[in-house]
C-alpha cells in the first residue's frame, strides 16, 4: 500500500557566489594570477585596471539599496530570467563603474575542500640528461633500445627497483627485442657510470659503492676503508655497531674507520634528487603576506599580487544603449543582451569575491600576529604560544573552516624567514607553573638537547623525558618520541658517533 507523506526540513546550501569565494580563498598567491587570467579569458566583460572615475556617494548608496532589493527578490528574479518574454532592466547596466556588492561572505561549517595539488618538480630532465649521455656511448640500435628501457625504469630518487628479468620481459613483449639478463646488466653497468654519481643503483649499498668507486684512485685510504665497510660490513654500518666493524675488518683502533665513515655519510643517498632539487631551487615561494618590524611595531602588508585591479568593461554600454533605443522585439539582440547580462553578473561576483578574499586574508593574518606578537618581534620559537584554528576563528568571528582554508595554503615573509601560516598553529603542553607551552617550543628544546649531547652516549627518549620534566614540561616519553620523529631525528642508537 502506497502512502504519501509530507515532511518539512531546513537545509543550508552554498550559493554560487559563496562557492566561488571558497575556491578563491584557498588559492595561494602563486596561483591567483593564473586564476584571474582564466577568468579574463572566459569573461569578455571583465577587464584589468582600476575604475577611471570613482563612484559618488549617491551611486554607492544606490548600489547598497539595489543590493538589498536583489537579496530580497532573488527568487522572483530567477523566475523572471527564465522567461524569455520578460524585459531586462537595463538601468542597472548603463552606469560605467557600477558593480553590485553581492554578498560573498561565508561562515559555513562545511569542511569539504577541493583537493588541490601543489606544483612539484618532475624528474623528466633527469631522464633527458641520462638519455643524452647514453647517446655518447656509440651503441647499436638494440643496445640503445635496452639503455632507453633502463633509463625509463629509473625512479625519481635515481634508483632502479624493477629486477633485470622483468626488464628483459618488458623488452620482449613491448618492443620485440630478444635479449638476456647478462646483456641488460652490461648496459646497466655503463649507465651507472653516468652523472650524477650513484645513478641507476638497485639498492642503497650499491649506490654508495658506485659513488666511492668514482673517488677511488688506489691511494686514498679513507675511500679504500669506506668501500670495505660498505661491501663487507653494511648491516653493521646501518646499525652503527662500530666495534663489530672493527672486529670484522680486523682493526684495533676506531681512528682507522672514523674518517672513512665521515666520508660515507657525506655521500648522496638519493642521486636522482640532485637534478630534481636543481629544479626546485628555481621554484621560488611567493609570500601572501609581508611582515616588517618597525621599531617594535609589526606592520602587515598583503602581497600586491593578491590585490589586482579589475573592473567591469565599459564597452557593453553601446549594446545596452542600442537595446534601450530599439523596439525590444529583435530576438537576436535580446539574446545577446541576455548573454552579456549573465557575463556582467559573473564579472561583478568575481570582483567582489577577490575583495572579500583580501579582507579575509588580512583579518586572519592580523589575528595571528596579535596572538603571537612576542614571537614576531624576534622570531624566537620558544615564544610561540599554543594556538589552534578555533582561537583565530573566535578572534575574527569566522568559522574554523574559513581559517583553515587560509592557513593551509598561505605563507608569510618575515625578517627571519618565510613560513607557512600553519607553522604558527600548535597544540599546548602543560607546565609545572600551570601555564601551557607550545609544542613547537618543546620541539625546539628537544633539538637543543640533541645538538649538545655526547654523541658517544646520545640521549634516549626516556632521558629526554627526564630532562624536559626537570625544565618543568609535563610530557610523556611517547610524546617525546612523536616529536623526535616529526623533527626527523633518529633514535639514540642511530645517532651514536665514534
Amino acid at each position: 500500500m502506497q502512502k504519501l507523506n509530507l515532511s518539512q526540513s531546513l537545509q543550508q546550501k552554498l550559493s554560487p557566489q559563496q562557492i566561488q569565494f571558497i575556491k578563491l580563498l584557498q588559492v595561494p598567491t602563486a596561483e591567483l594570477e593564473t586564476r584571474i587570467k582564466e577568468e579574463l579569458e572566459l569573461n569578455p566583460t571583465l577587464e584589468e585596471g582600476g575604475d577611471e572615475e570613482p563612484e559618488t556617494q549617491a551611486e554607492e548608496a544606490e548600489d547598497d539599496s539595489r543590493d538589498s532589493e536583489n537579496e530580497n527578490e532573488n527568487e522572483s528574479e530567477n523566475e523572471a530570467d527564465s522567461n524569455p518574454d520578460d524585459e531586462i532592466d537595463i538601468k542597472d547596466y548603463l552606469r560605467d563603474d557600477d558593480y553590485a556588492s553581492y554578498k560573498t561572505h561565508i561562515d559555513s561549517s562545511d569542511d569539504e575542500e577541493d583537493d588541490r595539488e601543489m606544483p612539484i618538480a618532475t624528474s623528466s630532465s633527469l631522464h633527458e640528461s641520462l638519455t643524452t649521455q647514453l647517446g655518447f656511448l656509440g651503441l647499436n640500435d638494440k643496445q640503445l633500445a635496452i639503455g632507453k628501457q633502463l633509463i625509463g625504469s629509473i625512479e625519481g630518487d635515481g634508483y632502479i627497483r624493477r629486477d633485470i628479468d622483468s626488464i628483459v620481459n618488458d623488452l620482449a613483449f613491448s618492443q620485440g627485442i630478444d635479449t638476456n639478463a647478462e646483456e641488460v646488466e652490461s648496459i646497466l653497468k655503463k649507465i651507472q657510470t653516468f652523472d650524477p654519481a650513484g645513478i641507476a643503483a638497485r639498492s642503497l649499498q650499491e649506490c654508495l659503492l658506485l659513488q666511492l668507486d668514482r673517488m677511488d684512485d688506489g691511494q686514498d685510504v679513507d675511500v679504500i676503508v669506506g668501500k670495505r665497510i660498505i661491501s663487507e660490513c653494511y648491516e653493521e654500518f646501518t646499525k652503527k655497531h662500530y666495534p663489530k666493524i672493527l672486529k670484522k675488518l680486523d682493526l684495533d683502533d676506531e681512528d682507522y674507520i672514523k674518517d672513512a665513515i665521515e666520508l660515507i655519510v657525506r655521500l648522496n643517498p638519493k642521486p636522482g634528487g640532485e637534478t630534481m632539487s636543481g629544479m626546485v631551487k628555481n621554484q621560488y615561494v611567493i609570500p601572501d603576506f609581508i611582515l616588517t618590524n618597525n621599531n617594535g611595531k609589526i606592520e602587515i602588508a598583503l602581497n600586491s599580487r593578491n590585490a589586482p585591479e579589475l573592473r567591469v568593461s565599459r564597452s557593453y554600454n553601446e549594446m545596452f544603449q542600442a537595446y534601450d533605443k530599439s523596439d525590444k522585439k529583435d530576438k537576436k539582440l535580446k539574446e545577446a543582451v541576455s548573454f552579456v547580462k549573465q557575463k556582467l553578473d559573473a564579472a561583478r561576483w568575481f570582483i567582489d569575491a577577490i575583495k572579500q578574499r583580501q579582507q579575509t586574508l588580512l583579518r586572519t593574518m592580523r589575528a595571528i600576529v596579535e596572538f603571537q606578537y612576542d614571537y614576531f618581534l624576534d622570531g624566537d620559537e620558544t615564544k610561540l604560544k599554543p594556538m589552534i584554528l578555533k582561537d583565530i576563528a573566535g578572534m575574527i568571528n569566522m568559522d574554523i573552516s574559513t581559517v583553515s582554508r587560509v592557513a593551509s595554503s598561505k605563507t608569510v615573509q618575515t625578517d627571519f624567514g618565510t613560513f607557512p601560516l600553519k607553522y604558527f598553529f600548535s597544540e599546548g603542553i602543560s607546565t609545572d607553573s600551570g601555564e601551557e607551552a607550545s609544542s613547537r617550543e618543546v620541539k625546539q628544546i628537544i633539538k637543543d638537547f640533541i645538538a649538545t649531547e655526547d654523541k658517544s652516549k646520545p640521549y634516549s627518549d626516556d632521558r629526554l623525558e627526564e630532562l624536559l620534566n626537570e625544565k618543568g614540561y609535563n610530557i610523556a616519553r611517547r610524546t617525546v618520541a612523536k616529536y623526535r620523529e616529526q623533527l626527523n631525528i633518529p633514535v639514540a642508537r642511530l645517532r651514536k658517533g665514534i
